[in-house]
């Protein structure tokens, strides 16, 4: 009998394609084996039915930016040691097509290769809730990174304790004296929403510095969601659930 072999050696020997060619039909979703898409090309394969969609092709794919409402413990940061990963609630694990939002009007087709090839662009606090950006562009990426000091941040916070006596002003102030491991913080438009409700616009926020921000105005942190980063709002995202980023959208 003959052994299996790769998905990807078996489709180059029936389109007389290279192996790499192969490769990209299979991570492209083209190719199916007995009626199911597989999508990895060292999947093995035996007497199967292999079938090459009509549609194929080598086309390189479009880079993919995707929008997540994380909810709160679950780990999205570039710090080293700050993961839950060992609880296995890391944000990169919802990116499934299972959770992908029932509203998402890009008619983009869900490939594995959107999720496991995304880099995490707009880092956000564990207890944290709210907007989180994976990007396959480049374009984005630098955006997002080059621009961090200067996009705004629209985060609300629900905060207990009692506010020390010119504390929200001081919050406001230009010259407010809040240092954030090692460098002076930029302003920070802040308002109270309700009696527990605080709404925070600020440019460069960084994991830690809004908890650091009302800790030195006397008030506790209860809950914080990110609303916003630049121009792109969370919208009706729920919970868990993710978008692509429609080509005419920008930060």
């Amino acid at each position: 009998m003959t052994e299996p072999v790769r998905l990807a050696k078996r489709l180059a020997e029936m389109r007389g394609c290279s192996r790499s060619e192969a490769e990209q039909y299979i991570e492209g979703g083209w190719v199916s084996v007995d009626g199911v898409v597989v999508e990895e090309p060292q999947f093995r394969v035996h007497h199967q039915t292999i079938t090459l969609s009509p549609d194929a092709s080598l086309l390189a794919l479009t880079p993919v930016t995707l929008l997540l409402h994380k909810p709160a413990g679950y780990w999205a940061s570039d710090t080293p040691g700050a993961s839950n990963a060992s609880a296995g609630k890391t944000a990169a694990q919802l990116l499934t097509a299972a959770n992908r939002s029932p509203d998402d009007r890009s008619g983009i087709r869900p490939l594995k290769k959107h999720f496991t090839a995304s880099e995490l662009a707009t880092p956000l606090a564990t207890p944290a809730s709210g907007l989180v950006v994976f990007t396959q562009d480049w374009r984005v990426l630098r955006k997002l990174q080059e621009d961090a000091r200067v996009l705004e941040h629209e985060v609300i916070v629900e905060v207990s304790g009692e506010i020390k006596p010119g504390g929200l002003e001081r919050l406001n102030r230009i010259d407010h004296g809040f240092t954030f491991k090692g460098a002076l913080l930029p302003p920070a438009k802040v308002s109270w929403q309700s009696e527990a409700r605080l709404r925070f616009a600020l440019k460069g926020e960084v994991p830690g510095q809004i908890a650091y921000m009302c800790d030195s105005v006397g008030l506790k942190i209860e809950a914080m969601k990110r609303l916003r980063v630049g121009r792109m709002s969370l919208s009706q995202l729920q919970p868990g659930q993710w978008r692509y980023l429609m080509p005419y959208e920008r930060f």
